[in-house]
């Protein structure tokens, strides 16, 4: 039983370590096989195989009566089925399509607060949100648009520069 604890732990003491060596062990075979083991012989899969084999092997031997064979057979049935999760759950993760960085073209139509005074066809400043971050732009106005008002953006010149005219309610 000793020896499927120690399989166990050490499985979970790699999982951990994989947290710092991610990828290490794709580089060590790198081209071997022309790429068979893709994705196969990373370290969350490796851990959860070695885990899942020892926990299990060490369940099975403690809790019934047969024999180390046959809690091998069992751990490493398990194992397999923890490595395929592991290796199906990171094959996922890789192809999770975030959403596209924020553009500015974006800020059209987008209402901020004046945190510097517009002057009439002079610069001033706006604080807006582009991709839910706060975002100081240079802002022009036709009118004079004063401190802390709220304004909606009205054109984009350029990356760091927007139009603006003041917010009526």
């Amino acid at each position: 039983m000793g020896l499927f604890l120690g399989l166990g732990i050490g499985g979970i003491v790699l999982l951990a370590g994989s947290l710092v060596l991610d990828g290490v062990l794709e580089g060590v075979f790198d081209g071997a096989l022309d790429g068979l083991f893709v994705g196969w012989l990373s370290l969350p899969v490796v851990a959860g195989f070695v885990s899942m084999l020892g926990f299990t092997g060490a369940i099975v031997l403690g809790t019934t009566g047969l024999g180390q064979g046959a809690a091998a057979a069992a751990g490493a049935a398990a194992g397999a089925g923890a490595g395929w999760s592991a290796y199906r759950l990171s094959l996922a993760l890789a192809r999770d399509a975030g959403g596209a960085a924020p553009r500015h073209g974006e800020l059209l139509g987008s209402a901020g607060t004046v945190v510097t005074a517009i002057p009439a066809g002079g610069y001033g400043e706006v604080l807006l949100r582009l991709g839910g971050q706060p975002v100081k732009y240079a802002a022009t106005a036709e009118d004079p648009v004063a401190l802390g008002a709220e304004v909606w953006v009205t054109a984009t010149p350029s990356s760091t520069s927007v139009g603006v005219r003041p917010v009526e309610r």
